[in-house]
Parts: C-alpha cells; sequence; structure tokens
C-alpha cells in the first residue's frame, strides 16, 4: 500500500488536512475491484458461443465475439455525457444483432445468467475485506455504475450484499460515474462526511476523480495515478491498513 506522502502520488493532498483520527465510510465499486473483469469476459464467450449453437450462426467464434463486444460498446459510448444507459437493454440490442433478428428477453435472459453465475468471480481478497470492514464502526456502501437488480445479484452471489450498509447505482440515479449526483447520492444514504470518507475505484477519471471532485478520498486499485488518488492499494485487504490508520493526516 503506499500512501499520500509516497512515491506513486507525491503526497498530493497535503493542501486538505482535516483530522482523519476516525474514518467514516469506505464507499467500493464493483467491476474491477468486487467482480473480477476477465471473468465477465468468460462468462460473456460462454453466452455467445450458446447462441452460436442455438441459432447456427455462420459465422466464427472470434468474428461472434467481436460483434458481442463492439455493438456493447456502441451501446455505452452513444449515452449523453453522463446518462445512465442499462446493460441489459445494451444486451438485448446485441443478442439481436448477433441472431439478426429480434429475440424475446424471456428466450436468452435465462442461458445468459446461467453463463454469468458459472462464471463470474470476485477479485481476490475483496469478499472478506468487505466482510471485515462490516465488523468495525463504519458504513460500507456501493456506489457503482451497473443496472440495480444485476449488480445487486452479483453481491449476493459473491455472499457479499449483505455486508453493505448501502447500495448506490447508475440506475437508480440515472447517471454514471464521475456525475457528482453519484456521490452526493451515497454520502446521503451513509449520513456520513465526504472528508472521512474513502472511495475504492479501478478507473481514474470515474471512480478516483469524481469521488474527489466530492471531496472523498481515492483509494486507486489499478486506476491510473493523478493527482486525485489518496492511496494506492495492490489487493483489497490493504484497505483494513488504510481504515485502521488512526490520526494519519492526509
Amino acid at each position: 500500500m503506499t500512501g499520500p506522502g509516497g512515491a506513486t502520488n507525491g503526497g498530493s493532498r497535503g493542501e486538505r488536512e482535516p483530522d482523519h483520527s476516525r474514518w467514516e465510510a469506505v464507499f467500493w465499486d464493483i467491476g474491477g475491484v468486487i467482480l473480477d473483469l476477465e471473468s465477465v469476459q468468460a462468462a460473456h464467450a460462454s453466452f455467445v458461443d450458446e447462441l452460436a449453437d442455438q441459432y447456427d450462426l455462420e459465422t466464427s467464434r472470434e468474428r461472434a465475439l467481436e460483434t458481442w463486444r463492439s455493438t456493447l460498446g456502441d451501446h455505452f459510448r452513444a449515452r449523453d455525457g453522463t446518462e445512465f444507459r442499462s446493460a441489459r437493454s445494451g444486451y438485448a440490442t446485441a443478442v439481436e444483432t448477433l441472431v439478426g433478428e429480434a429475440v424475446p428477453r424471456e428466450d436468452w435472459k435465462p442461458a445468459f445468467e446461467a453463463a454469468v453465475d458459472e462464471s463470474i468471480e470476485p477479485v481476490p481478497g475483496a469478499p472478506e475485506t468487505i466482510h471485515r470492514l462490516a465488523e468495525r464502526d463504519l458504513h460500507v456502501g456501493v456506489v457503482s455504475d451497473v443496472d440495480d437488480a444485476e449488480g445487486k445479484r452479483m453481491l449476493e452471489r459473491f455472499g457479499v450484499r449483505s455486508a453493505f450498509d448501502s447500495i448506490t447505482t447508475s440506475e437508480e440515479v440515472g447517471r454514471t460515474k464521475p456525475d457528482p449526483a453519484m456521490f452526493e447520492t451515497a454520502l446521503e444514504k451513509s449520513g456520513t462526511t465526504p472528508e472521512r470518507s474513502l472511495m475504492i475505484g479501478d478507473r481514474y477519471e470515474h471512480d478516483v476523480n469524481g469521488a474527489a471532485e466530492a471531496g472523498i478520498h481515492g483509494v486507486a486499485f489499478g486506476a491510473e495515478d493523478g493527482p486525485a488518488v489518496s492511496y494506492r492499494i495492490e489487493e483489497p485487504r490493504e484497505v483494513l491498513e488504510i481504515v485502521d490508520e488512526r490520526g494519519r493526516t492526509l
């Protein structure tokens, strides 16, 4: 773990020195922080294979995957600024693009969910860390750009949903990070102050800098370096070291 005075971020938070004798909240992103993104790719590949078999698609596995991914990418890039666009709508569009015709959701959703359940994995150490944080006198929350039901389903799948005091999703708020509304909603739910809150994220602009704009201290887990990084961790368990640093000033 590299703190604010280390070489990783150069102590960029030196101008802001509140008393951090006690952290009040720790917020987590889901994708890339709790959910291993490579396992998501594996789930999607498995589902696309099943679609290819079911509909006798005349294309290679590689081409089908490329079509799936590019269609999803176009779906999210088409949003206006930080407006929310649901992943489930993107999946429906990608299925239609692959098959060549509209497919009722009830015809593909069960297979998609089964592929996800069989393939997705948590980031090593994340579930254990979340449960250990929940044992402390802290608000433990989620701030994620996922669809509401799907995000909660993933947390349930990993056995951590009950450990969270609040879950804030983009579908609920109607915006995506780094929109301030995401972080303001999470803080309102938690009843905590931003100066004593941490946000763990894997994307600099969306998670770390977005949180910093709301006054929350960013914990970079795989995110790029930048002035908004208060801490950098190499594995989720290092969050416990940050939380237990009583009295340390940023």
